[in-house]
């Protein structure tokens, strides 16, 4: 069974794989810029920015038919791509979205 733990440290390990082919985007221009282009395939949100602001990003998400999840706190996703903290990322891979959508249902199911 995957704790919450097991599974975020799984969607950190696979955003870690994500930036080294990169296909990782992060920032709030760049995430703007690539959302604009239809090119991300997931949002990645941290857990620990504000609501107004988590709000926000699940609106332009939706309005872009992109899927959004709420993971790790900003210090954390940052490392997780070789990066100072994040509180968003982009994914541009069809791939690694998926398998990090699968991590996360998985630890909802259990």
């Amino acid at each position: 069974m995957l704790t919450n733990n097991d599974s975020d440290q799984k969607l950190l390990t696979l955003l870690g794989f994500a930036q080294r082919a990169k296909k990782v985007i992060s920032g709030d221009a760049n995430v703007r810029a690539f959302l604009k282009k239809r090119q991300v395939k997931l949002l990645i949100l941290a857990d620990d920015i504000s609501n107004e602001a988590k709000e926000r990003w699940q609106r332009k998400a939706n309005e872009h038919q992109v899927p959004t999840i709420i993971a790790a706190d900003k210090k954390r996703l940052g490392l997780s791509i070789g990066q100072s903290p994040r509180a968003i990322i982009g994914l541009l891979d069809d791939s690694f979205a998926k398998a990090i959508k699968e991590c996360r249902m998985d630890t909802m199911k259990k």
